[in-house]
C-alpha cells in the first residue's frame, strides 16, 4: 500500500473538517498521522485526495463515512486504572464523603472513555468499596461512560479483553475476584459489567440528555481540542454536575484555568476538583 501525500491546502481542509465536527485540532505538520490513520480507509474507497474524501463524507445526510473518518483519527490510548492516583482519591475520599450525604443515587460519567478500561476501573473500585463499606452508599449506581467512536463502544460493551490488555493495570487479585476465563479472553463479571452502560456522545454536543453527576472523569481529553472548546465543554460540565461533586482531569489539564467553579483538592499524590457548593 503505497503512502499518501497530501496538498497544503488539503490538508488544512481537512483540519478544519475534523475540528468542526468533532473539536479535535490537528495542527501543523501532522502529515504522517493523518497518513497513517486514513490510509486503508481511502485505498478501500479509491479516493486519492482528502477533498474527494471529505467531499464524499459531505454528500449524504447521516453519511456513515463521516463516523469513520472520526473513528480513525480519534485517539484511543487507555488502560486499566491508569495512572492510579484518581481511583484511590475515588475510594478513600470521595466515595466516603458521597456516602455521608446519604444520595438516593450515586451518578459517575466516564467522558470519552475508549475501550472501556477507565470505565471499569471505576465500576471495580465501586464494588470494592461497597464490599468493604457495606450499606454506606446508595444502593443504586450508574456509570455513565460515554465516546464518540462507536467502533471502541462496541468493544467496551463486551466487556471482554484479552490478556495483553489485563497486564496494563489490572492486578492477579482483582482479575481472579472480577474476571471469567472464557477461551482466550477475560470477561468482566455482570456485578461489574452492570454497573455501566455506554453510549455515543460528542463532547461539542450537549449534555442535557445525561442527567446530573456526582463525579466526572474526564481525563487526558481536552489536550485535544482548542483552547475556546476546552472553555465551552468545562462550563457545560458545570452544569453537569450536582453541587459540591467531583471532576478528574489529566495531570495536564484542570478546570481552574477555565473558570472559578472549582475548588482544588489535593491527594497523595494527584488532584481532584470539587464544584463549589451555592
Amino acid at each position: 500500500m503505497s503512502e499518501l501525500s497530501f496538498q497544503p491546502e488539503d490538508y488544512q481542509a481537512f483540519g478544519r473538517y475534523l475540528e468542526d465536527r468533532c473539536g479535535l485540532v490537528l495542527g501543523d505538520n501532522k502529515d504522517y498521522l493523518v497518513a497513517n490513520r486514513l490510509n486503508r480507509l481511502m485505498a478501500e474507497l479509491s479516493v486519492a485526495t482528502l477533498k474527494d474524501l471529505i467531499s464524499r463524507a459531505d454528500s449524504h445526510s447521516g453519511s456513515p463515512l463521516r463516523e469513520r473518518i472520526i473513528d480513525a483519527m480519534t485517539t484511543n490510548e487507555t488502560m486499566w486504572f491508569r495512572d492510579t492516583y484518581p481511583f484511590n482519591m475515588l475510594s478513600q475520599v470521595i466515595l466516603p464523603e458521597l456516602g455521608q450525604r446519604r444520595l438516593s443515587q450515586l451518578r459517575i460519567w466516564s467522558a470519552a472513555c475508549s475501550t472501556g478500561e477507565e470505565a471499569y476501573s471505576i465500576a471495580i473500585a465501586v464494588r470494592e468499596f461497597q464490599q468493604a463499606n457495606a450499606g454506606v452508599l446508595p444502593s443504586t449506581v450508574q456509570i455513565i461512560a460515554t465516546d464518540i467512536d462507536t467502533t471502541v463502544l462496541n468493544q467496551a460493551k463486551s466487556a471482554s479483553y484479552d490478556g495483553k490488555s489485563l497486564v496494563r493495570g489490572i492486578s492477579d487479585g482483582r482479575r481472579q475476584r472480577f474476571f471469567e476465563r472464557i477461551d482466550d479472553q477475560w470477561t468482566l463479571k455482570p456485578e461489574v459489567s452492570q454497573l455501566v452502560k455506554f453510549q455515543p456522545l460528542n463532547l461539542k454536543q450537549s449534555y442535557n440528555a445525561l442527567g446530573k453527576f456526582d463525579v466526572i472523569f474526564c481525563r487526558n481529553v481536552l489536550i485535544y481540542f482548542s483552547s475556546e472548546l476546552k472553555r465551552d465543554i468545562v462550563t457545560r460540565m458545570v452544569t453537569s454536575l450536582n453541587p459540591g461533586s467531583y471532576l478528574f482531569m489529566g495531570a495536564a489539564e484542570a478546570p481552574t484555568s477555565y473558570c472559578d467553579d472549582f475548588t482544588m483538592l489535593r491527594g497523595k499524590p494527584g488532584v481532584a476538583y470539587q464544584l463549589k457548593k451555592a
